[in-house]
């Protein structure tokens, strides 16, 4: 699948944003979605995971509770929902897709994943 991320922003601490990612192909559906972000100087971090059946879901600790993974398989697209946003949530977040099912220890490496969005900058101001 080829993936199209959208909806970063400029957004004050406490704002919200959602992100989209955009599939294209009729396999979205069984493939398993992601968003990781990347800030200037730092390494790429997971940020969250939803299986292909929208049933297993994961957050790095650093989002969890702030931030909700959604997708709907009907209109190829998947969601990243994000309240309560903090100064270091500033990133170029991606979007990606695993083809093969992934175990619980592989789905917070980017490496596993095969098809990967162009980025979309999210900024937050203090």
């Amino acid at each position: 699948v080829q993936l199209q991320a959208s909806g970063g922003g400029l957004v004050q601490a406490g704002g919200s944003l959602r992100l989209s990612c955009a599939a294209s192909g009729r396999a979205f559906g069984s493939h398993s979605m992601a968003w990781f972000r990347q800030a200037p100087g730092q390494e790429r971090e997971f940020v969250a995971r939803i299986a292909p059946n929208g049933e297993v879901i994961k957050y790095a600790d650093s989002v969890k509770g702030r931030f909700t993974i959604s997708r709907d398989n009907t209109r190829n697209v998947g969601y990243l929902q994000m309240n309560s946003l903090k100064p270091e949530d500033t990133a170029v977040y991606y979007c990606a897709a695993a083809r093969l099912a992934l175990a619980p220890s592989q789905v917070r490496s980017g490496t596993n994943y095969d098809s990967w969005g162009q980025g979309t900058q999210v900024t937050v101001s203090s």
